[in-house]
């Protein structure tokens, strides 16, 4: 039998002891759900531990620091309690910090962890990632030369991040394709214009408002897009890719458009985490008919907004079903630098049901791609070729004339289409061309019950 050090098991048992001390002084709760586990049970679950770091740092081939040691059995402890539970060490702790900023250098991507691999929950609109063609979905197999599997989201994170104009390699494995990609990227600062809004139909009474991200001034913003488009006779809510942010700023859209009940609650192991968002009557829109588009990239508060208006029946829901992410993290300082990010609630939402690795169903299944048209007026589309064919051929003849003219045309036709979605945009995305036609249905049908 190996002989210990006396020293280390010394060490190890008041380790062992601090631990205890530690667990003992939760919650009424905590001590409640481990009552039929004896003393001696968790005693010797303790000094089981002990044992083996004792072992480690006597055998291992390697001479090891004990921190670092710990850190480790930390990380390891907290990534097998669930995907966004994590021991943060003074690095990772700094960084969160910076991240929280909203401003800062990286490829603009929103990951997570499905079924045990590094998945693009979203890319992030005008960023690098989605310029560079990376598709929520997407599993991230390697960050340059660094294989992801066994990784944590906040380590995947760090190694994405970096300075502006540096570039970086992923190599993904995307449903459809035959062999893994490799997408090169070029780090920029991350800047997240989070509300867009344009008109739809002739009249420009519908509005589309495409929700990026919930962050500190959705709801100002949205509120200011309504007040300039009086007129409004639907919305259509974009929250495709759309991979969450601040539950309050989700809560007070849904409090713009549901006018009583529940909106969301969060219920965990202890009362503190408990707590239950309720609607006000005061200045909500309860007439105005709305569509909402998710995809698989909806995820956390975007899911919560589009399944509570799915379960107060004031929303349409549109497109794919959503990610999943329901579940509630707190941030915990461990020391002067560490710390952790603990799982320590769920979201619930009006009807009682979770989103956590369940998602939202829409109420209208469509998948992404260009809607089909089956043109009975050929004489039109013959006649619209043509035109193209002459454009083409004055070109030939002075290219430079034509080019500026054509230019100039674009360039008019940019400005318009950028506060308008015309009728070729809308064949080109089926779920918006499906959320639009139902609408329009919702608005006939509310106009005559009126």
């Amino acid at each position: 039998m190996l002989t210990k050090n006396k020293k280390f098991v010394t060490l190890g048992f008041i380790l062992s002891m601090a631990a205890g001390l530690s667990l003992g002084i939760t919650s009424l709760q905590a001590r409640e759900a481990t009552q039929n586990e004896s003393r001696e049970s968790k005693l010797e679950a303790y000094l089981k531990f002990t044992k083996i770091l004792n072992l480690i740092e006597e055998q291992y081939v390697d001479e090891i620091n004990t921190t670092d040691l710990i850190n480790k059995a930390l990380k390891g402890l907290m990534t097998n309690l669930d995907a966004h539970s994590t021991y943060m060490d003074a690095k990772a702790f700094k960084d969160l910090n910076v991240q929280t900023k909203g401003e800062f250098g990286g490829l603009g991507i929103v990951v997570g962890m499905r079924n045990g691999a590094l998945t693009v929950i979203a890319p992030i609109d005008d960023t690098p990632a989605k310029r560079a063609g990376i598709k929520a979905g997407d599993i991230i197999l390697k960050i340059d030369d660094k294989v992801t599997l066994g990784m944590t989201i906040d380590e995947a994170v760090n190694l994405m991040r970096g300075k502006p104009k540096t570039s970086i390699v992923l190599s993904i494995v995307r449903k459809g394709e035959s062999k893994p990609l490799t997408v090169k990227i070029v780090r920029d600062i991350i800047r997240i214009q989070s509300v867009k809004a344009k008109t739809v139909g002739p009249k420009n009474d519908i509005l589309y408002i495409h929700i990026s991200s919930f962050d500190a001034h959705v709801v100002e913003k949205v509120r200011k897009v309504l007040k300039e488009h009086n007129n409004t006779r639907g919305i259509v809510f974009d929250l495709r890719n759309n991979p969450g942010g601040l539950l309050q700023q989700a809560v007070r859209l849904l409090d713009m458009f549901v006018a009583k009940g529940v909106l969301v609650s969060q219920k965990g192991r202890n009362p503190q985490d408990n707590s239950e968002y309720r609607a006000h009557a005061a200045g909500t829109d309860t007439h105005t008919p709305i569509v909402t588009l998710v995809n698989g990239g909806s995820a956390s508060a975007s899911e919560i907004v589009s399944g509570a208006l799915q379960d107060t029946h004031r929303a349409i829901i549109v497109g794919e079903k959503t990610f999943g992410k329901g579940s509630v993290q707190i941030v915990v300082p461990i020391g002067k630098e560490d710390g952790l990010k603990l799982t320590v609630a769920r979201y619930y939402l009006p009807s009682g049901r979770t989103i956590q690795n369940k998602g939202v169903t829409p109420d209208v299944i469509v998948h992404p791609g260009k809607v089909s048209r089956d043109d009975n007026d050929t004489f039109s589309l013959k006649e619209r070729d043509l035109k193209q064919h002459l454009k083409s051929e004055l070109a030939k003849i002075d290219s430079n004339t034509t080019r500026t003219q054509e230019t100039n045309a674009s360039a008019d036709s940019n400005a318009t289409k950028k506060h308008h979605i015309d009728e070729e945009e809308l064949y080109d995305d089926a779920q918006l061309k499906e959320a639009i036609d139902i609408l329009k249905a919702l608005i006939i049908t509310r106009g005559a019950a009126s």
